[in-house]
This record gives structure tokens, sequence and C-alpha cells, in this order.
């Protein structure tokens, strides 16, 4: 019995999703979509390579927390240096930046090496109801 090992599939045969966030949870959505990006959804799923999909985000801004998170939660950065510790609280950045909240989810949920900056690549975060993307022909998804 030999082991068969899948081949990364060529870019034309990446489908295309669309997910609206409006109403959704911030942690449950983040898994699903990345599970689509990181391609854990397809039979030929392999640790080594980047077989992934394409997932456009609509809504951003109107993701939803449960509990407190609104006003507790901090995203914290820090520049090495001492005294530059730097946080944002999850309602401020949802106001300057919204696209950063899901990003962030996303990008802790995907392996932490070289695939991460491709997979995070098909990642496309829209603020609003309308999108770019039409001639792709997407495929709507609820999640």
């Amino acid at each position: 019995m030999k082991t068969l090992t899948p081949t990364q599939i060529p870019l034309d045969s990446r489908k295309w999703f669309v997910v609206d966030a409006k109403g959704q949870t911030l942690g449950r959505l983040c898994t699903k979509i990345a599970t689509i990006i990181s391609g854990k959804n397809r039979v030929d799923f392999s640790p080594h390579m980047d077989n992934g999909d394409y997932v456009i985000v609509l809504n951003t801004k109107e993701i939803a927390v449960t509990g407190n998170k609104e006003e507790a939660k901090l995203y914290r950065t820090h520049s090495g240096h001492m005294g530059h510790l730097k946080e944002v609280k999850l309602s401020k950045l949802r106001e300057e930046k919204p696209n950063k909240i899901i990003e962030h989810a996303i990008s802790g949920m995907l392996p932490k090496n070289r695939l991460r900056q491709g997979m995070m690549l098909r990642l496309k975060l829209v603020d609003g109801a309308t999108h770019a993307y039409e001639s792709q022909n997407p495929t709507t998804i609820t999640l």
C-alpha cells in the first residue's frame, strides 16, 4: 500500500466565498474562515502546502462580541523599548480600523510559519455590503 501525497493545486482552481459578518460572533466566525483559508475543509489537505480558498468578509464593522468584551478586550503592541506598550480597546479599534479586529483574530488561528502570509493574502475584508470581486463569481456561504 502506498501513501498518496497531494500536490499543489493550480491558482485558477481556488474557490471564492463571501461571508456576511453582520451580527456574527467574532470567534465563531473567524474559526470557520480560518478553516477555509488554510484548506482544512478540503479532502486534499496537507499541512505543508497552502491549498486554501479565498474568502471575502462583508460588514466587518458590525461583527458582534459577547459579554463585556467591547470595553474590556485590549489589543496590545510593544515596540521592544521600555515604556512603549500601547493598548487599544475593542470599541476604539472598531471605530478606527474595523478590519483589524477580524484580521488579528484569523491571523492568530493560522499556522505560525511561512504559509501564514500567503493565507492572509487570500482574506479580503470589506467594511460595507458591496465588494469589488464580482468577476470571481464568489459563492455566498452562511456560517
